[in-house]
């Protein structure tokens, strides 16, 4: 539990936090700070559930600086039942602060829904990145959906859904509507950030090396290098992509340096940016605080640089 659940930057727990303040101000309570503080670790439990099974799935070396969890010594797979146990120990937690709680069997339900969106988003993923490349399969439409429901819901809408709850907005509908319409978006941005991450980040600060050429991985990257491409261009990707050798990875790399795939992402973030600070500048203050929706925006905004 202390390797696999420490050791990142916390952001989706102090999310609960953070959004719990917003809302409730002035009137923050010591249990609502207590309880917030306990959900915010149930989001981290469920991160680590996903990270040690998804390291597993992708054979990743490296999680957080350090060995993933299956690649140490005396671990190897039995890390899958240790991914489990993580996942049930969520709900005891649960059980053991919320069962008297008006809202409990709400949270239950967030936990489940999230957990089954997620693992909608991994089976795309895991489909997508056969043995055998075939580029044809990648495009925008199955990129989002992998996004949308392997990142967003659990990363995003869940922190904001969860300090609802806590808050006593279990049914008002209308604002839990305007935080998914205006956080999901948010965390494909994110995740797309993530893929650029995994190729133009510094190790240094990502804690993980990057994967997703040699994985054959349906990333935003080579989709953008798909759209660019010329036929021979077409013909180096289609020959070196989703290879396990340093020698193919730096084939891609150079490819995505010619088609100034960086270039095409600083675009993308612009007008992403862009599009998502209108939306938030249309909430109405008075049924929700805009602010939630901004602090998730800068943090995102400040990550890639």
């Amino acid at each position: 539990m202390d390797y696999s659940i420490l050791g990142g930057k916390m952001n989706r727990g102090l999310s609960v936090l953070d959004t719990v303040k917003l809302i409730k101000g002035e009137s923050m309570t010591k249990d609502l700070q207590d309880k917030a503080i306990i959900l915010g670790w149930c989001i981290e439990w469920l991160q680590a559930f996903f990270l040690v099974a998804d390291d597993i799935m992708d054979d990743s070396p490296m999680r957080r600086g350090k060995p993933a969890w299956f690649k140490n010594e005396n671990v190897g797979m039995m890390a899958i039942n240790d991914s489990f146990l993580i996942e049930s120990f969520i709900y005891r937690i649960l059980k053991l602060n919320f069962r008297s709680e008006n809202y409990y069997i709400d949270l239950i339900e967030l936990f489940h829904e999230v957990t089954y969106q997620t693992e909608l988003g991994q089976m795309v993923d895991l489909i997508t990145s056969p043995t055998s490349v075939n580029l044809d399969l990648f495009n925008l439409d199955k990129h989002h959906f992998i996004v949308k429901y392997k990142t967003s819901f659990y990363s995003f809408y869940m922190p904001v859904a969860l300090a609802l709850l806590l808050c006593g907005e279990k049914d008002n509908k209308k604002i839990f509507d305007i935080s998914r319409d205006i956080l999901v978006p948010m965390g494909v941005y994110f995740q797309v950030q993530d893929d650029y991450l995994d190729l133009y980040g510094d190790v240094k600060l990502t804690g993980k090396v990057g994967t997703d050429i040699k994985d054959n991985k349906c990333s935003w990257l080579v989709i953008k290098a798909l759209e660019k491409c010329d036929s021979n261009q077409r013909k180096i990707l289609d020959l070196h992509y989703g290879k396990k050798s340093d020698a193919d990875e730096l084939v891609v790399k150079k490819l995505y340096q010619d088609l100034d795939i960086q270039g095409v992402f600083q675009q993308y973030a612009e007008k992403t940016e862009s599009t998502l600070r209108d939306l938030i500048n249309k909430v109405d203050s008075s049924e929700i605080n805009p602010e939630i929706f901004s602090s998730f925006l800068n943090k995102i905004s400040h990550r890639q640089k």
